[in-house]
């Protein structure tokens, strides 16, 4: 009971940081759906947009989260 108490406190710190990351999300100096490897091709009417970086990023701190979580 002890580790699911652990697992819903990080998962509740992980939608927190998600939500400030939305809210101030214009302030910060990197904007997230904008990095070096998100890939955009527009031409004519036709819009091809996958988010590299983004997920990259996201996958690493997914990652690191979810290692932090489980050694405690």
């Amino acid at each position: 009971m002890e580790q699911a108490g652990k697992v819903l406190i990080g998962l509740g710190a992980i939608i927190a940081l998600v939500g400030l990351l939305l809210m101030f999300g214009e302030r910060l100096p990197f904007r997230l759906g904008r990095l070096p490897l998100d890939l955009r091709y527009e031409r004519g009417n036709v819009r091809f947009y996958f988010p590299l970086g983004t997920s990259i990023l996201v996958s690493v701190i997914l990652t690191l989260a979810w290692t932090w979580i489980r050694r405690r």
